[in-house]
């Protein structure tokens, strides 16, 4: 019985120990992004398994006003904005971070490092990383952070976009020391996320495993913009196109990619960014490489991120851009501009015809 009700809940776990517990943990955050920010506000929101009301959730991001908005959002009953890195590190018990990419990534665990060597820690500490990063940088932190007193790794990035996030409907990827993950699989679900998978101890199986799927993601992602974009210069509206890729590839995720792209709708600001893809791609071409397993679609996938960031920062130039931000379904523009057609703007081509 126990089982199935574990199984229901998303957790390959069984339920910790003591009663209460989790409601005297400290628990810091470090990143309140694009995804960082949705899963920080619902964490803090949370309640524990037993009902009783956690501790104040601590958080710090680079730009202040963020912590500050979600403090305001939630009140100081539920959030507090810690005054620095330091603060976090030596304060709490489960440290998340949610950060934009590798270089800082890294540049956070070595600060944290050094203050807890400072001030080494007398009970455990667990760090969990949430980002979509290359897997020796968290062979690395895992290096980092075991040779700390009482600490432990988690390696923990999560699938959705930013809406799934909200929602705290992402699926939640772990790798690490058991009894770490069993702590916190059960502060992240169903807080943040709907289900864990757990890759056993090798931490960077996480990333890599996110990396994969990513993978499989960005392909169809290009696939979907190539049958758009031919299917404008056949005269088939996008609109009949998406119907069709409901019908054939009903995938929540993908149809999302897919109305934005029918839609014209390139905005990253509430989306996964280009230059996020851009990233992941190149992560992915990494993997390929270094395992001799070649995936000619993500490479044609990057050149077309990379394209659309081209147009993107012409147009900044000229100030001609209709975006700040684009997100990364704006690959289109590199299949669209081979095909002769404006890079971001369908509706413009047709105007042209109808007047030709």
């Amino acid at each position: 019985m126990a089982e199935h009700l574990l199984a229901n809940l998303g957790l390959p776990y069984s339920r910790p120990g003591t009663p209460g517990a989790h409601s005297h943990v400290q628990i810091g955050w470090i990143g309140l992004g694009q995804m960082g920010y949705y899963m920080a506000r619902n964490l803090a929101k949370r309640t524990t398994q037993f009902g009783s009301q956690p501790l104040p959730l601590k958080v710090w991001n680079r730009t202040a006003d963020k912590a500050e908005k979600l403090r305001q959002q939630l009140g100081k009953e539920l959030v507090v904005v810690a005054k620095d890195i330091e603060e976090i590190a030596t304060s709490c018990d489960v440290i998340i971070t949610n950060l934009a990419n590798d270089e800082v990534v890294k540049e956070i665990y070595e600060q944290c490092a050094r203050y807890l060597r400072l001030a080494p820690p007398i009970k455990n500490k667990i760090f969990v990383e949430t980002s979509t990063i290359l897997p020796r940088l968290s062979g690395e932190l895992d290096y980092l952070v075991s040779h700390l007193a009482h600490c432990h790794y988690i390696s923990s990035p999560v699938f959705g976009r930013p809406n799934v996030a909200d929602k705290a409907q992402l699926l939640i990827v772990m790798a690490g020391e058991y009894r770490s993950k069993k702590e916190a699989a059960y502060l992240l679900v169903p807080a943040v996320g709907r289900k864990v998978i757990d890759l056993g101890e090798n931490v960077e199986k996480a990333p890599t495993f996110k990396l994969l799927g990513n993978s499989m993601i960005l392909g169809a992602v290009e696939v979907i913009a190539e049958a758009y974009t031919l299917g404008d210069k056949a005269g088939i509206e996008a609109g009949r196109i998406n119907d069709l890729i409901g019908e054939i590839l009903p995938a929540p995720g993908l149809m999302g990619y897919a109305d934005r792209m029918a839609r014209d709708d390139y905005d990253g600001v509430d989306g996964f960014s280009l230059d996020g893809g851009i990233k992941d791609a190149s992560h992915i071409r990494h993997l390929t490489a270094k395992y001799n397993a070649p995936m000619p679609m993500i490479d044609i996938a990057h050149q077309r991120l990379i394209t659309a960031r081209a147009i993107h920062t012409a147009q900044k130039e000229e100030g001609t851009q209709s975006l700040d931000v684009l997100d990364w379904t704006a690959l289109i523009a590199g299949s669209r501009v081979a095909a002769g057609l404006d890079p971001f703007n369908s509706r413009k081509d047709k105007a042209v015809v109808e007047e030709a």
